[in-house]
């Protein structure tokens, strides 16, 4: 009996030992993650700025998009094509990955080269493009950039298109993006 309650008072006082290291663990893990927090924050803002810095961009803010579209549409029309809109902006890297991701992958690139006039529509607090997403979007419709928008070669939209469904990790799943664009291809019969 005396072995068994010693053995009983070990156990307990283990017990205690490891819920008081927990208890530290859990709050010295508290007190570095919060001063860690804005230091890992800021490395995080600085490496999404530097791969920013690599890419593209593709978005002009100064452009007058209603008239770029009637231009692009002429284009598609003489093509036989259809357009499509990449919206979003130069401060979205989703925005630029996708664009670096598309004229870099040779396949993609030539499917969309072959079958899309491509615009490039910009959102940013420099010019919001209110007319041009008033046509293609319902009021308080809203997405995450970039989204697309595919219109046919007359200016009928015809779909739209989130960019989250299409992403694999910090990139773009390739057999998604192609069946996207190949979805969307102009009958030309």
């Amino acid at each position: 009996m005396l072995k068994m309650k010693k053995q009983l008072s070990k156990i307990g006082l283990l017990a205690m030992m490891l819920f008081t290291v927990s208890a530290y663990a859990q709050t010295t893990e508290k007190t570095l993650s919060e001063e860690e927090k804005a230091a890992a924050i800021a490395q995080r803002k600085k490496q999404l700025e530097q791969e920013k810095a690599g890419f593209e961009k593709p978005y002009n803010p100064a452009e007058n998009a209603e008239a770029k579209l009637k231009e692009i549409l002429k284009q598609a029309k003489a093509e036989g094509k259809n357009v499509m809109i990449q919206a979003g902006g130069n401060w979205c890297i989703w925005c630029l990955r996708f664009n670096h991701y598309v004229k870099t992958t040779p396949e993609l690139k030539n499917l969309v080269d072959a079958n899309y006039v491509y615009y490039h529509l910009n959102y940013s607090p420099d010019n919001k493009n209110e007319k041009v997403f008033a046509k293609y979007l319902k009021p308080g419709e809203k997405y995450g950039y970039p989204f697309f928008i595919v219109l046919d070669n007359d200016g009928k939209k015809i779909h739209i298109q989130e960019s989250g469904v299409l992403e694999k990790d910090k990139g773009y799943d390739f057999d998604k993006v192609k069946a996207f664009f190949e979805a969307w291809i102009p009958n030309k019969g």
